[in-house]
């Protein structure tokens, strides 16, 4: 189809195959420069991150194939497969992130909810409010669960003066004081990607599903869970992720009784003469640390494609 020109008052020719395609590749030719350009500028920084994180790593992997005796060996690998210690630190590990996880979700997800339908001052206050712990050293927070929940703690007093109780309740040395902890830390983790996600949800869809009949658990449940599943599913993962390397929480509110993968390596670093049983849980580990980042990515990605 020819095209006027009504400022030469002429008609132009058609544009051609031969033409399209030669736009296209010039197109494709700038965007090729382009990326080049970008690549030079991040050179350096690549190369920052070459030498600080992927040689360390590279070197962490090369320790994990060193025997015993020096040599070249699947050893530390296969006792990990092998050794009935290792498989319950394991299960141990998981079980711990696992219920930080759940805790975490039903205690965020209200939370979340509640910031995202306040007015934006009343939800910057106590989004805030939120963010305090940050504020504080991860161990002094840990150590403040220890004083509040060991036998003679303020919980144990204050169950018992209130008659709730006969005895002290075990709430230290064992799975439920670093569940406690880990809830305590992990939370803002699963509270701010949720809120970020659900802040983005425009209300229109709340009120039309109410217009249309919908009760408030319908629509919740067919239209505003699913449309917040991308934010949850990324703080879980991150929850569940960063519950995997703990180490401090779990060996003081723990009490040596609750062993995780951490405190493992730390301890195969101190009592063997070689990092080779270290490194390979240190392998291990990174590798589930990747495995689980890279489903939850591929999860999101999915649920934001249907959306």
């Amino acid at each position: 189809m020819a095209l006027t020109d009504t400022s030469l008052g002429h008609i132009r020719p058609p544009v051609t195959d031969a033409e399209l395609a030669y736009n296209a590749r010039a197109l494709e030719k700038d965007r090729r420069r382009e990326n080049i350009q970008l690549l030079r500028l991040a050179l350096p920084a690549l190369a920052i991150v070459i030498i600080l994180m992927v040689a360390p790593i590279g070197w962490l992997f090369s320790l994990s194939f060193v025997g015993e005796g020096g040599g070249l060996s699947l050893e530390n690998y296969s006792r990990i497969l092998t050794e009935g210690a290792y498989v319950s630190i394991f299960v141990t590990t998981f079980k711990v992130a696992v219920l930080v996880t759940v805790f975490c979700v039903l205690l965020g997800y209200p939370v979340s909810y509640v910031l995202a339908m306040l007015p934006d001052r009343w939800a910057q206050l106590l989004l805030l409010a939120v963010l305090v712990p940050f504020w504080t050293s991860l161990l002094v927070r840990t150590y403040a669960w220890l004083v509040l929940l060991q036998r003679r703690g303020i919980v144990n007093e204050t169950l018992d003066a209130l008659g709730l109780i006969e005895r002290p309740l075990a709430l230290v040395n064992n799975m439920a004081g670093v569940v406690i902890g880990m809830v305590h830390i992990m939370l803002p983790f699963l509270i701010m990607p949720l809120y970020a996600s659900m802040k983005s949800i425009d209300g229109n869809f709340m009120r039309a599903a109410a217009n249309l009949g919908s009760s408030p658990g319908h629509a919740f449940r067919h239209v505003f869970l699913p449309l917040s599943m991308p934010g949850l599913i990324a703080g879980t993962m991150m929850v569940f992720v960063m519950c995997l390397g703990f180490y401090i929480t779990p060996s003081l509110l723990g009490g040596g009784k609750v062993q995780m993968i951490a405190q493992r390596i730390e301890q195969s670093v101190s009592l063997f003469p070689t990092w080779g049983p270290a490194s390979a849980l240190a392998v291990v580990l990174l590798v589930l640390t990747a495995g689980f980042l890279a489903l939850s990515w591929l999860i999101v990605r999915r649920l934001t494609a249907n959306q």
